[in-house]
C-alpha cells in the first residue's frame, strides 16, 4: 500500500467517538474564547476566514467574478466580487457571511456525530486551501498560513485522541463564535450608507436591515441547537 492509499484510508475510516468528558471540555473551552476579548481577538480571525469564505463561496457559485479577500487584523475582512450591482447573485453574496461559520459548524458537528474526525481535518484544509487563492493582502496570507499549519499539524502528526479534542474544539468554536458577530451586528446603530452586510442587503431588497439581522440571529442560533444536539452524546 502507498503513501496516498494509507493517507486515504486514514481520511475516510471512522474513528472511536471520544469520551463525554472530551465533548463537555472542549465546548467550555470554545465558550471560554468566545467571550474572552483577549482571546477572541486572536482566534475570531478563523471566524472572519470562514465569513469571507463564504462570500467568496456564493459569488463564485451565484456567476460573480471573484476579485479576491483582504483580511485584516482587527479581524475584519473584504471580500471583493465583479459582477451585476443588483439581483439575486448579490444578495446571496452579501447573506452568505454571517451564515457561514455557524453552517461550517454544524457541518462540522455532523460529520464528528459520524465519528469522521480525522475527514473533518483534511476538509478544513481543503477550505483553507481554496480560501488562501483568493487572499490578496500579506496579514490575510499570514492568518490563513498559520491555520492551516496548525490544522495540518494536528491532522498528519498527532493522536487520534488529540485529533478528537481538536475536532470537537473547531466544531463548538465555529458554532459559538458564529453567533458573536451576529449578536455584535446588533449592537450597532444604523448609519447612512452603512457598510455591513446587514446595511447593503436592506439597500439591494428593501427589507429593512432589523429584518436580516434577525435572520442571520435565527439562523447561527438553529445551526447552534443542530450542532448542540449532534454533539453531545
Amino acid at each position: 500500500m502507498n503513501v496516498l492509499d494509507k493517507l486515504w484510508e486514514r481520511i475516510s475510516s471512522a474513528q472511536p467517538a471520544p469520551p463525554a468528558w472530551v465533548v463537555g471540555v472542549t465546548g467550555l473551552a470554545a465558550l471560554l474564547i468566545v467571550l474572552n476579548a483577549g482571546s477572541w481577538r486572536l482566534a475570531g480571525q478563523v471566524i472572519t476566514i470562514a465569513h469571507e469564505g463564504g462570500h467568496a463561496l456564493v459569488s463564485v457559485l451565484s456567476g460573480r467574478r471573484l476579485e479576491g479577500i483582504r483580511l485584516h487584523a482587527d479581524s475584519s475582512g473584504v471580500t471583493y466580487s465583479r459582477g451585476k450591482r443588483h439581483g439575486p447573485g448579490l444578495v446571496f453574496t452579501a447573506a452568505a457571511g454571517y451564515l457561514t461559520p455557524s453552517l461550517l459548524g454544524a457541518g462540522a458537528a455532523a460529520l464528528l456525530a459520524a465519528r469522521h474526525q480525522t475527514a473533518l481535518l483534511w476538509l478544513a484544509l481543503l477550505l483553507l486551501a481554496a480560501t488562501f487563492l483568493a487572499i490578496r493582502n500579506a496579514f490575510g496570507v499570514l492568518a490563513v498560513l498559520a491555520t492551516a499549519a496548525a490544522v495540518f499539524a494536528v491532522s498528519y502528526f498527532a493522536s487520534a485522541a488529540v485529533q478528537a479534542g481538536f475536532a470537537y474544539l473547531a466544531a463548538w468554536f465555529l458554532l459559538l463564535g458564529g453567533m458573536r458577530p451576529a449578536l455584535e451586528l446588533t449592537r450597532r446603530r444604523p448609519s447612512r450608507g452603512g457598510r455591513s452586510d446587514a446595511d447593503q442587503l436592506a439597500r439591494l431588497t428593501g427589507i429593512s436591515r432589523g429584518a436580516w439581522v434577525a435572520l442571520f440571529l435565527l439562523v447561527c442560533a438553529a445551526a447552534l441547537a443542530l450542532g448542540t444536539r449532534l454533539l453531545i452524546p
